[in-house]
């Protein structure tokens, strides 16, 4: 029984990361065609759009391979080099996130929208 569950895991795990790759990929495929249409279009906010949707689209895919890093890590046998090695992951990947939000929105997550 117990192979089964750490089976479920590791697959809940492997559809996270592939869920994370496609919206990555799939999500710059969309921002890229805007970009080059808004560039058509002469659109003078181009650039800063596209650089704001890529921002986006990596945010939402770095949440889904932190998710399934933490299923694979925490539901499975944890172990002190494992569960290490996922604060690492999480602390990077965090770390990522918030250059990417100020980066988006130009504040910190933690500050007023002013």
């Amino acid at each position: 029984m117990l192979t089964n569950i750490d089976s479920l895991i590791g697959i809940v795990g492997v559809v996270g990361d592939l869920v994370g790759v496609i919206i990555i990929a799939i999500g710059l495929i969309t921002v890229s065609i805007r970009f080059i249409r808004n560039l058509a279009q002469k659109d003078s906010n181009a650039y800063t759009t596209y650089r704001s949707g890529i921002g986006r689209t990596l945010l939402l895919g770095l949440e889904f391979l932190v998710a399934a890093d933490i299923i694979r890590t925490v539901a499975t046998t944890p172990t002190f080099s494992s569960v290490g090695v996922l604060a690492a992951i999480v602390a990077i990947r965090t770390f990522l996130s918030w250059s990417l939000q100020l980066e988006i929105e130009g504040r910190w997550p933690w500050q007023s929208r002013n």
